[in-house]
């Protein structure tokens, strides 16, 4: 399995593109402005999103991407996975006729270019040889985390987050953990803020990586822009004995 980083910031910038995986060549996991960076051919091939949640920086991209497979003599539909809160609410404020065309309907409703599927925690979706299993984590909007499982083990995002009782255990029961991808937006300075967004910061995160009972690689994501250095400064410092790295566009994971 081949994990292509398309975008893993909390903003944008020059060089900087918010959330998306690229799982293999045909599933994306988050579309946020970073899907923009794939050539043509990369997007036609594209027929699986997992979401997250609907917050805009994880599926900015997706109303362009759908735009861009759409034909009216199409082989396989665009399937987005998510929530039903997500679903709804890119239903209701996206791919809504007036934001943008309700693709669900086109090129008919009998037989749509974008198809939705409800994923709700502890869901597991097989596509091919990749087991999709969604775990719930504590965000300020429903939101799911992902393990993704094959024959060479297993690959873990975590979604935005901050504290919570849910992915931990599911981590430690992945007896083949190589790989985590773990959000941390924001420096210890602005620990109150992180919290109340629903997010991480280092101190939280070093507290909740000593319950992790295996030893994958660990990449961080979704920093604001500006505050790197000095997120993956005090993470290294609050968690010198873990295998952690900052996730940059470009990275390739392989699992």
């Amino acid at each position: 399995m081949r994990i292509r980083v398309l975008g893993c910031s909390g903003g944008i910038g020059a060089g900087s593109r918010t959330s998306a995986l690229l799982v293999d060549n045909d599933v994306l996991i988050d579309a946020g402005t970073g899907i923009g960076d794939l050539q043509l051919g990369e997007i036609d091939s594209i027929r699986h999103v997992f979401l997250t949640h609907a917050h805009l920086d994880h599926i900015a991209g997706l109303p362009m991407l759908v735009d861009s497979v759409f034909e009216e003599d199409f082989d396989k539909p665009l399937t987005v996975y998510a929530r039903e809160e997500t679903l709804r609410a890119i239903q209701d404020h996206l791919f809504n006729d007036v934001i943008w065309p309700n693709f669900a309907k086109l090129p008919s409703a009998e037989r749509p270019m974008l198809r939705y599927e409800v994923c709700s925690p502890g869901d597991t979706i097989t596509i091919d040889h990749r087991n999709f299993y969604a775990v719930d984590v504590m965000h300020t909007v429903p939101t799911l985390g992902y393990t993704v499982q094959n024959s060479g083990g297993v690959f873990a995002v975590s979604g935005d987050t901050k504290t919570n009782e849910t992915l931990w255990p599911v981590l430690n029961a992945c007896d083949d953990l190589r790989v985590l991808v773990i959000e941390v937006s924001f420096p210890d300075e602005m620990s109150q803020l992180a919290s109340d967004a629903g997010h991480y910061c280092p101190s939280t995160l070093a507290k909740d990586l000593e319950r992790l009972q295996h030893e994958p690689e660990i990449w961080l994501t979704g920093m604001k822009p500006g505050e790197e250095e000095r997120i993956l400064e005090q993470v290294l410092s609050a968690a010198p004995n873990k295998k952690i790295q900052m996730l940059s566009r470009g990275t390739i994971l392989k699992v």
